[in-house]
Formats: C-alpha cells, structure tokens, sequence
C-alpha cells in the first residue's frame, strides 16, 4: 500500500516527478511539495501520533455513502 501511494504521490523533488503524479503536476519545490507521503507503515503510525495526537484519524463515511457505491 506505501508504495502504491508513494507512486501517485511522486518523487520528493517535484522536478523529478513523473507527469500525472500529485508532485508532478502540483508542486514546484522540495520544501513544498504538497503532499507528504510516509516511506514506511511505521512512519506512518508514528508521524499520526506526531501530527494528529492520541485522537488520531477518526473513521467517517459520506452520509451519501449508500448513493455513491452499492454495498
């Protein structure tokens, strides 16, 4: 699953992103790329904690949910 998203997000260097990805078509410099992308699950798990708190990510649907995919 990293590296799928890594691969949508792009290279860190924007200049180096391949067309089509997030950095690629979005951002201009290293320092603000746009998105941040962990390298690893437990990077991931750690920098929630860093940035999110002990509340982490909660779980929420669209209350359109039901419209927009059959279930």
């Amino acid at each position: 699953m990293v590296k799928s998203a890594r691969k949508l997000i792009g290279a860190t260097n924007p200049l180096e992103a391949e067309p089509g990805t997030i950095r690629g078509d979005l951002a201009v410099e290293v320092g603000r790329n746009v998105i941040h992308g962990s390298d690893a699950v437990e990077s991931g798990e750690r920098e929630i904690k860093l940035w999110f708190g002990s509340e982490g990510i909660v779980d929420w649907s669209p209350a359109m949910l039901p419209w927009l995919r059959e279930m």
